[in-house]
């Protein structure tokens, strides 16, 4: 039977709620792990990032993080995980480049869940590497909440996050935040310190960017997508928009259209905008954005970055589209 969250438990709403449940994880992490090493793939996503600023903080340097960058991730993405864990809270961080191993196997591949399927047995092979590289390995921490487990229940989803680790990879497991949903790790992240584009930040699928450049992936329209993808969350923030829409992102597909730039003809890539509201993803309504500020994400798009000629505003709600693109 499934782990079930206790009756007693408060919502974790403030504060003083937040600094008390560290307390008692820390405490519990402790008694767990004793003197012994604690392994964590570290996204950098919410949940992971709040599992790790809570082990540090119970048990230090007893705690190896693996970053593993797979050349999917937005803007600035790895930078902030080692500037946060390995120079801000001198976090045990092992950080892996694998961008050329992981964009080597998807070249030529179209098919959404053969992509998919790619990045996410890849990603395990290049964990299940670096722990083979360590001793004294006994413990495995993971960004499980309570929705986790509530889907796993109902067979939504394999178990947690565990799913297709190797036979040898068989350490026990410390999920301090299992009973906790998204918008209590958002709480309990801020009292530990972490910053808020980090705790805050908006879902982000684990294929990555991957799943935003549909098609077979190619470096240069994954850099457009990286490139737009941060126009467009810069200027949100800067029209306050940042905290309001749930999720918003580009997508640059593989065709090309004829535009003008500097008086000739330019055969380049559209970026389509996505924006979406929704309280539980299963349906979605669009951020109606003023004109002018997309005029001005349009504008900067065009002139920033490179091979780009249009942009475009996807302005369907789900259903009938999916939130993602692939």
């Amino acid at each position: 039977m499934a782990d079930k969250r206790p009756d007693s438990m408060k919502r974790i709403t403030g504060r003083e709620l937040a600094d008390a449940f560290i307390a008692e994880q820390v405490e519990a992490i402790k008694a767990q792990v004793g003197d012994k090493k604690v392994l964590l793939a570290l996204s950098g996503g919410v949940d992971s990032s709040v599992v790790a600023a809570l082990l540090v903080k119970a048990i230090g340097q007893q705690l190896i993080s693996v970053h593993v960058n797979h050349g999917l991730l937005r803007k600035g993405e790895p930078e902030q995980v080692i500037k946060v864990f390995q120079e801000e809270m001198k976090a045990n961080l092992i950080y892996v480049d694998a961008t050329d191993r992981f964009l080597g196997l998807l070249e030529g591949v179209t098919e959404p869940e053969t992509k998919r399927h790619i990045i996410g047995e890849e990603f395990i092979k290049v964990f299940a590497e670096e722990a083979a590289k360590l001793d004294g390995i006994s413990f495995l921490a993971q960004g499980t909440i309570y929705p986790d487990i509530l889907e796993s229940e109902k067979g939504i989803k394999a178990h947690h996050n565990v799913g297709g680790l190797p036979p040898e990879l068989d350490f026990e497991l410390v999920e301090p935040l299992k009973y906790l949903y998204k918008d209590e790790v958002r709480v309990v992240g801020s009292a530990l310190g972490l910053p808020d584009n980090m705790v805050y930040r908006q879902p982000f699928p684990g294929p990555g960017l991957g799943v935003r450049c549909p098609g077979a992936i190619t470096r240069d329209r994954l850099e457009a997508v990286r490139e737009s993808d941060a126009i467009l969350r810069e200027e949100f923030a800067n029209a306050g928009l940042a905290g309001k829409v749930w999720q918003y992102f580009t997508v640059v597909p593989d065709f090309k259209s004829t535009g003008i730039k500097d008086g000739e003809r330019a055969f380049e890539w559209p970026v389509i905008i996505r924006a979406v509201n929704t309280t539980d993803a299963m349906t979605a309504t669009i951020e109606r954005i003023p004109y002018d500020l997309l005029d001005k994400i349009e504008s900067r798009i065009v002139t920033e970055v490179k091979g780009v000629n249009r942009v475009l505003y996807d302005i369907t709600p789900k259903p009938t589209g999916t939130i993602e693109y692939e």
